[in-house]
């Protein structure tokens, strides 16, 4: 990386390259999305506001590597959902009622960082305020004008935002950073400085709790108190934990109003909302979510061409990203997990770096980033070309549970029957292998869900009710034998995940990334064809 420009020559030489080979989107692609679907996007949010108010959505920050070193900028999913923004400092408002200014009638406004030569030339072209006015909004304004301005969000009765994370840096030579923006922001709607958004939520939750939610309420605070123990001792939260009459709840919402009385932002319900509008895919996000998956898929079959049991872990996520990279993902959509014997069993394992992988399986859960859409593909394959029996029983479990699973992802159906459906199968047959005694030992080997939404994120937002059709979910069973587990040691240090994304339909439901094998047998068949990579080799590295 060069640090300085030691000749003008040299510096107008980078400066044309560097405009020649970047684009103005921050993620290395131009966006596939119109203004068209963004707009449509904005309008579709605005009719499911509440009266008078006003939604508002800042742009993910810059985030660090180390000292100087910044990682490439990925765009709020959100943020990114609304406007196909892809720069950073930006703040989107919109207003369920008209406002007005000297133009005439507007029902929403970004703020964008001005284009700046200087910050091109090291790190791309900008689009600016002229950029962003070409794209369909109703205002555009300088990020320094929102600092400026004078805002009266008392006027809505509910601002709606999310809650702020505290990985925004200050740039002291910016004025009007994200920092700055959202700084003015809290000053504007006087947000405390000892805010805390959980006891927020359940105060809200309580204050609008009808008596058939209750439960459901508790089982929240159960949840949030496993992480924060402190909540049990709120005199509100105790109260409502141990309310066993109506006109106890009666009391608690009193309470709890009084306590929120001073705040007319609300950090609950436009997560909601956003998770109602990004739950089912249009026919343009489909198109992308779709390239990804059969990139990510096709990244599964040249691994299991090219692999052997010289390679390493990361010579294998290596393999994948290669795919990726010559399909035109610009991305992973999440850390690539690349496990093989013991480090399978570790659910959330992406270091990556075991160099030993012979006789063991090993699990790949991969995913392409595609124009911002993520895909969530896992195989599991043995590193010798050949399961062994053990290896085998276990994987015909898991496949044989997630072909259950599948075929329970009707439209209609609850996310809660996938899960049945693919329990069922794992826990009969676990006993019959003698791994279980009893059928709800099988959360031992099975401890995660198994469905979940894909799209901008990796794990996208939905409301998780019934499954509806134009929802792209996973299905993703997995047995896992640590080291050490309460049964025959020959089950030990293996895991097995299988994971395909799966379009609800009207006629059932259909798997977008069938491309790679799941079967056992088809899986060693394949395994055994030459790979383009077999030829692939680079000289020993002489190191004095």
């Amino acid at each position: 990386m060069f640090s300085v420009f030691k000749s003008k020559s040299l510096r107008l030489l980078f400066l044309v390259v560097f405009i020649l080979v970047n684009t103005p989107n921050a993620n290395g692609q131009k966006s596939e999305l119109s203004a068209d679907f963004h707009k449509n996007r904005r309008v579709e949010l605005r009719q499911k506001l509440p009266n008078n108010s006003v939604a508002v959505f800042f742009s993910s920050p810059i985030r660090n590597r180390s000292n100087d070193t910044d990682y490439v900028y990925h765009p709020d999913p959100n943020f990114f959902y609304l406007t196909g923004w892809n720069e950073p400092h930006a703040v989107l408002l919109v207003y369920n009622v008209p406002q007005e200014d000297e133009e005439g009638l507007y029902y929403e406004k970004l703020y964008v960082r001005e284009r700046d030569a200087r910050n091109e030339m090291w790190n791309g072209l900008q689009l600016g305020v002229e950029g962003a006015a070409k794209m369909g909004f109703d205002r555009v304004e300088s990020k320094r004008v929102f600092v400026k301005e004078s805002h009266t969000f008392d006027r809505f009765d509910t601002v709606l935002i999310f809650d702020f994370k505290n990985d925004v840096r200050d740039n002291k030579s910016d004025s009007s950073d994200l920092f700055d923006l959202q700084q003015k922001f809290k000053s504007a709607i006087n947000y405390p400085e000892n805010f805390d958004p959980q006891r927020y939520r359940l105060y809200q939750r309580i204050r609008t709790a009808e008596a058939e939610q209750i439960p459901n309420i508790k089982r929240m605070i159960s949840y949030y108190a496993t992480q924060d123990e402190t909540l049990l001792e709120d005199p509100i939260i105790k109260d409502f934990l141990d309310a066993q009459e109506a006109t106890s709840l009666v009391d608690l919402k009193t309470r709890t109003a009084y306590l929120t009385r001073d705040y007319n932002f609300d950090i609950d319900q436009l997560s909601l909302i956003m998770a109602s509008l990004r739950e089912k895919k249009l026919p343009e996000e489909l198109r992308l979510l779709k390239k990804a998956i059969q990139i990510s898929a096709q990244g599964q079959i040249e691994v299991m061409k090219a692999i052997n049991p010289e390679m390493t872990e990361r010579e294998v996520q290596g393999i994948h990203q290669l795919v990726y990279k010559k399909y035109g993902a610009a991305h992973e959509g999440y850390p690539s997990i690349v496990g093989a014997g013991d480090n399978a069993c570790v659910l959330h394992y992406i270091t990556n770096d075991k160099t030993d992988l012979k006789n063991q399986l090993i699990l790949m859960d991969l995913g392409a980033e595609y124009n911002g859409y993520t895909a969530d593909v896992t195989r599991t394959i043995p590193v010798s070309g050949k399961f062994s029996p053990e290896q085998k029983a276990l994987y015909q479990i898991v496949y044989d549970a997630q072909n259950a699973g599948i075929k329970a992802a009707q439209k209609g159906a609850s996310f809660r029957a996938i899960g049945e459906a693919c329990s069922k199968v794992v826990q009969k047959r676990l006993m019959d292998l003698g791994l279980i005694k009893d059928p709800q030992e099988y959360r031992r080997y099975l401890p995660h869900g198994v469905a979940h939404h894909i799209g901008l994120d990796v794990h996208d937002p939905g409301l998780y009710q019934n499954l509806d059709t134009n929802m792209v979910i996973t299905v993703e069973p997995g047995i896992y034998v640590p080291q050490g587990s309460p049964c025959d040691p020959k089950w030990w240090d293996i895991g097995i995940r299988i994971e395909d994304d799966i379009l609800v339909t009207k006629n059932g439901p259909v798997n977008l990334s069938a491309g790679a094998p799941r079967a056992w047998d088809e899986i060693e068949k394949l395994m055994a064809e030459e790979s383009p990579l077999d030829d692939f080799k680079l000289p020993a590295l002489e190191i004095n």
